[in-house]
């Protein structure tokens, strides 16, 4: 059986609307990214045991699992109005980042150009990391609510 699905370009817009003192100091970026033919969205309820909300690999795509060679974006909503959600992202020398995600905030990782998500992640206790060209491939995702369960709205764009 042959797909029906055409791939279609996404836009992203972010914008920021605010006056000071008189004037406008917004400001609206677009970004275009070709080639998407898949997406995930969905609401998860984030418990306090940190758990996988999403894993990266080289095989076939599934619910909850994605071809790290395919994702193009990917955006995390907390939908609390009250806690914070910790995200931790690791590569497959497990190399871990964490970051705070605050009530009714969004976090974007776009991911490479042509690749996706492999050879974007690079976490280490020295001051080389910046520097260092030894990305490894995200492998997964966790997430862990802070205080009271929180709902993550999750959105994975692929290729």
């Amino acid at each position: 059986m042959a797909s029906t699905i055409t791939s279609a370009t996404m836009k992203v817009t972010l914008a920021e609307q605010i006056i000071l003192n008189g004037s406008d100091q917004g400001s609206k970026n677009e970004l275009l990214v070709s080639g998407i033919n898949e997406i995930s969205k969905r609401i998860v309820t984030i418990t306090t045991t940190e758990s996988t909300i999403a894993t990266f690999s080289a095989a076939v795509a599934s619910a909850g699992h994605y071809v790290a060679a395919d994702v193009r974006y990917i955006r995390f909503t907390n939908k609390d109005d009250t806690n914070f959600i910790t995200l931790t992202f690791r590569n497959q020398d497990n190399d871990e980042a964490a970051i705070k995600l605050d009530a009714g905030q969004s976090f974007i990782w776009n991911g490479d150009n042509a690749n996706g998500m492999t050879a974007v992640l690079n976490a280490t206790e020295d001051a080389d990391a910046a520097s260092s060209t030894n990305f490894g491939s995200l492998t997964n995702i966790q997430a862990d609510a802070d205080t009271a369960s929180c709902d993550l709205e999750v959105f994975i764009a692929s290729a």
